[in-house]
Order: C-alpha cells, then structure tokens, then sequence
C-alpha cells in the first residue's frame, strides 16, 4: 500500500475509535439514569467492530494462497469466534460482558499480528491494529468503571 492509502487507512481506523470514546465520556458525564444506554451502545459497537475484525480474517484466509486447509479453517474460525463469544457476554453488563470483549479484542490482535506476518502485510498496519486495539481496550476500562461506580 502507498502512502496516501496508510494515510486514508489511519484516518478511518481513527474514525473508528469515535463512538468508543465518544460513549465512554457519556457514560462519566450523564445522569446515572441515562448510563445504562451507553453502557449497552458501548458493547454493542464492541460487537459490530469485532464482526468487522473477523471479515479481515475471512478476507485473508480466502485470498491466501499455498496454505493448508487447516489454517484456511483456523482463521475463518478466529474471525468469527470473537463476535460470537462478545454476543453472548452481551447479557452481562456491568462485568462479564467488558472483561470477554477486552479478551475478544487482545486476542482478535495477537491473531492478526500473527496472520499479517504470514499474508506479509506492510508493519505499519499492525502498528495501527495495535494503536486502535489498545484505544478500543481502554475506553471500554473506562467504560465498565463508570458503569461500575456511577450505576
């Protein structure tokens, strides 16, 4: 990829990071009453995006070339499973449910760095992917903190 596409690539990452941080600060500066929405719209983003982590797998595990079976399964595996697991610890709130989709977004990283070395993606994506990744990680912190201590 050329610069201008890195360029275009990190203002969309960053973009993507809004509704993240935009919920985070609501969930601080609401009325308690009002909290539980974005505490929900918190997760819910969580899942879209995870859903979004997954199509990359999916993605670079259907264009590789001269891999087994075996890791064309285990990466379309690792895209979906995230999103599913997120989805279901949606019924837990306040606890569970941040502390599964923390995992789900470190783990969905330590896949892609991984699986960008064997599709030989340039450095500075997974640069990226982990800037993004510990953003999305402490807002959600911070999220279930206030969700925690303000509910």
């Amino acid at each position: 990829m050329n610069n201008i596409d890195k360029q275009f690539a990190t203002r969309l990452g960053l973009l993507g990071l809004v509704p993240f941080v935009l919920l985070t600060l609501l969930c601080w500066i609401v009325h308690p009453e009002w909290m539980q929405f974005f505490v929900e719209a918190q997760l819910v983003y969580g899942i879209a995006i995870l859903g979004f982590l997954g199509g990359l797998h999916w993605g670079l595990a259907l264009i590789g070339k001269d891999r087994s079976a075996q890791d064309a399964k285990r990466d379309l595996l690792s895209g979906v499973l995230p999103v599913i697991i997120a989805w279901f610890a949606l019924s837990q709130i306040t606890v569970v449910g941040f502390l599964i989709q923390m995992a789900a977004f470190i783990y969905s990283y330590q896949y892609d760095k991984r699986m960008y070395q064997r599709f030989a993606m340039p450095s500075w994506f997974v640069e990226l992917r982990f800037r993004l990744t510990a953003v999305v990680v402490t807002t959600q912190v911070f999220t279930f903190l206030a969700a925690n201590i303000r509910l």
